[in-house]
């Protein structure tokens, strides 16, 4: 409440002071020479090195960068991911160009920024007023010392202000957005010196409205509008602005309490595991991004780093790169559009960005076995990034199944033949009211050979119409009851009914996995729904998606699959085979995708949108599986990438072999002359017999070829007999002159 009272106080004395005609930011503020500066990622005199080493290993880069610092020239941005957004001679700064709506000049707190028929999407708008486009200007002067991108980028510096006189206009509405110009200014700051161009009254101007935002910035802090990467965002600039600009009479103040939330926060909003908190990719690297900035900034000038920091810092990349091993990582829950350093990459291929610096400040070399050497961190570390990434060989490591518990997040991974990895999404679905979370619950995503196969679908835009259908159920690859969300949407930044999701089983085997989770999202229907997913991978073979949904009335379902927008999907009867297009002659991986045969389920392919980014969408092939039946029921599909091949029959057929009213649900996957039997007990069964087979397991999988049983994989068991004939019993092996390994899981036991 105090907190509260002091905002609301503050708001109405400022806007009295602009009334009156007082501009407090130009008093008192300063302490001697404007031009001393702290240590900023790099000393002045080690610019141009740096600006060498681009042009030597990352030549593609800053052509990147040159190209677009002429469109800015021409007032032409690109935001988000709208291109070739054109503001015209006179940059309006209030405006929202791709919607062609302009936030009223009123005091900024009387402004409704989330009604988009005020204001348009104010996140496009808010882009352009970061001034990260300043920053590119000020790179492309020191990469080609063409005087005309300093010129501009004054210009419009001086423009802005202008424009943007506080506390009136949209500009000032959010105190991340001050922040984020906060940290544009400091580079531009760096950047520039000893740029000719820059008029002498500058630096004085700069540092004075740099003070002004620091002040703004603490006084308006994030505590509860949204204490999440906001308070992230605006603690780093902050704590930037009292490191750097010393001459400042506040500037220890603000250092320190910039870092001390910094250090708060990673403690309050990041999972034991290192997930973080909002269950969204986006933010995780979003705060990462602050985090690994600040934390760098830190060190070089000379703040205690609390050991405690770093170990969140690890394992927050540890997820970061656990989740990229098999190709770019796939974005899960809402994606703001923007990053830290670079806006131009802002699409999942770019998510790995934190690695480089991750491997560079705590010299863990496995992190550039997934990632690329980056324009960013050449620029906070020079030499050092080119040296690591030279060093560090790309040899491709054997890949590992791994559980982030916290955070509800479990791969399942294996490298045999190529490298292949499942995400599943079993952790809660937000913090809060799960403002960036989505109705996502048992989601899965797929990656195969370095490339992406089944995709979350993005978020697309918060404003749009289409905010609740990216974010709802239909448009994840998971179980849908009813045509309804898990939780229903309360607003565009909330959930009520938001599901509790709950893991059963997960055992990372050798070479298996066995996860099963289930979820109360539609417990509230009039007939309560639980939906229970099994999942099992055969390492270097496929994965066989069970799902179950318990009731006991009538309901329509649907589970999805959604397909990367740039795979070419093709149905023949029962099979849905996806592919990448190739080199003529060359053979490539194909994700073949084998529902059940079962005739009370229609299997379909129709097509959808996936966004890649903020503002964007392309179509993409969706496969769904509906029926209308009487509960309790199931449905499974079976994944197998392969080598492409040249007909569907490739992939083989699945078949449910046991009866409604049997001892266990088996499922017959038969391919190549091989058989595999995948058996789940039912609930009560102690013992059960299936298909030639006996066991007291909770879940068997075997695969018989001619009749002999060539592999099998036992869990929560005691013993198995095949065709009669004992396999397992009692902790010993009993027949077949195979390999027959027996392994303790931590969670349930496992022979196989």
């Amino acid at each position: 409440m105090r907190t509260r009272i002091l905002q609301e106080t503050s708001k109405r004395i400022d806007l009295a002071s602009y009334q009156l005609g007082l501009h407090p930011t130009r008093n008192g503020i300063v302490l001697g020479d404007v031009g001393v500066r702290g240590e900023f990622f790099f000393a002045i005199q080690e610019v141009p090195a740096r600006t060498i080493l681009l042009k030597e290993y990352l030549s593609a880069e800053v052509q990147k960068i040159i190209s677009e610092a002429d469109e800015i020239l021409l007032h032409r941005f690109r935001l988000l991911g709208y291109e070739n957004v054109h503001y015209g001679p006179e940059i309006d700064w209030h405006l929202d160009a791709v919607h062609g709506k302009r936030a009223p000049l009123k005091p900024w707190f009387k402004i409704r920024f989330l009604d988009p028929s005020i204001v348009g999407d104010h996140k496009i708008t808010w882009e352009l007023n970061r001034h990260q486009h300043l920053v590119t200007l000020a790179k492309a002067w020191r990469l080609t010392g063409n005087e005309n991108y300093a010129d501009e980028l004054v210009r419009q510096w001086y423009g802005w202000q202008a424009a943007n006189p506080y506390p009136m206009g949209i500009n000032w509405s959010s105190s991340l957005e001050v922040a984020f110009r906060t940290l544009s200014w400091l580079w531009i700051r760096y950047l520039l010196a000893g740029c000719p161009r820059v008029p002498p009254r500058f630096e004085e101007d700069l540092v004075h409205a740099l003070a002004f935002n620091a002040r703004y910035i603490e006084r308006y802090l994030s505590t509860y509008f949204s204490p999440n990467t906001h308070l992230i965002g605006e603690a780093t600039a902050l704590s930037f602005v009292g490191m750097l600009c010393p001459q400042l009479t506040s500037s220890k103040h603000w250092r320190d309490h910039g870092w001390t939330i910094l250090l708060k926060e990673a403690e309050r909003q990041v999972h034991p595991d290192g997930v973080y908190f909002e269950q969204s990719l986006y933010y995780h690297v979003y705060a990462l991004d602050f985090f690994l900035h600040a934390r760098v900034l830190a060190v070089r000038n000379r703040i205690e780093v609390p050991a405690g920091f770093d170990v969140a810092l690890q394992k927050m990349l540890s997820v970061l790169a656990a989740l990229s091993r098999a190709g770019p990582p796939d974005g899960f829950g809402d994606d703001d559009g923007g990053r830290v350093f670079n806006p131009r990459r802002n699409q999942s291929e770019h998510l790995t960005d934190p690695l480089p610096i991750g491997a560079l400040l705590f010299e863990r070399g496995d992190f550039t076995h997934v990632s690329s050497l980056t324009e960013e961190s050449v620029w906070l570390f020079g030499e050092r990034a080119i040296s690591a990434y030279t060093a560090n060989s790309r040899v491709d490591s054997k890949l590992a199944s791994v559980a982030f518990e916290s955070g509800g997040l479990y791969v399942m991974a294996s490298s045999e033949q190529y490298a292949a990895q499942m995400a599943i999404d079993a952790g809660p679905q937000g913090a809060g009211n799960s403002g960036h979370g989505h109705a996502d619950a048992l989601n899965v995503r797929v990656s195969v050979d370095g490339r992406k196969w089944l995709v979350d679908t993005g978020a697309y835009s918060y404003m749009s119409e289409s905010r609740d259908r990216f974010r709802g159920t239909s448009a994840h690859n998971t179980l849908r009851v009813d045509g309804a969300d898990q939780a229903s949407p309360a607003g565009r930044f909330a959930w009520n009914s938001i599901p509790s999701v709950r893991v059963e089983t997960w055992i990372a085997g050798e070479s298996f996995d066995l996860f099963v989770g289930s979820h109360d999202g539609y417990a509230r229907l009039s007939d309560p729904v639980l939906h229970r997913r099994f999942i099992f991978h055969l390492h270097g073979g496929f994965w066989l998606v069970r799902d179950m949904a318990e009731g006991s009335e009538t309901h329509d379902l649907d589970i999805f699959w959604h397909f990367a927008p740039d795979l070419s999907v093709t149905a023949s009867d029962s099979v849905f085979v996806a592919g990448y297009p190739e080199s003529p002659g060359k053979l490539g991986t194909c994700l073949g995708l084998v529902p059940v045969e079962d005739a009370g389920w229609v299997a379909e392919l129709s097509s959808g949108y996936v966004s890649p980014v903020y503002g964007r969408k392309e179509r993409g092939a969706v496969v769904r599986c509906h029926t209308r039946t009487r509960f309790p029921a199931e449905h499974a599909t079976l994944l197998r990438p392969i080598m492409c091949a040249a007909a569907h029959d490739h992939f083989g057929r699945l078949i449910r072999l046991s009866p409604p009213d049997n001892e266990a649900c088996t499922y017959h996957y038969k391919e190549s002359g091989t058989s595999h039997f995948m058996i789940f007990a039912k609930p009560g069964k102690e013992t059960w017999t299936s298909c030639e087979f006996t066991s007291d397991a909770r879940f068997l999988y075997g695969c018989v070829k001619e009749g002999q049983l060539t592999r099998a994989i036992l869990c929560q068991g005691k013993y198995a007999e095949f065709k009669g004939e004992p396999v397992w019993a009692r902790g010993t092996i009993t027949n077949h002159s195979r390999q027959w390994v027996k392994a303790e899981s931590p969670h349930k036991q496992v022979i196989s």
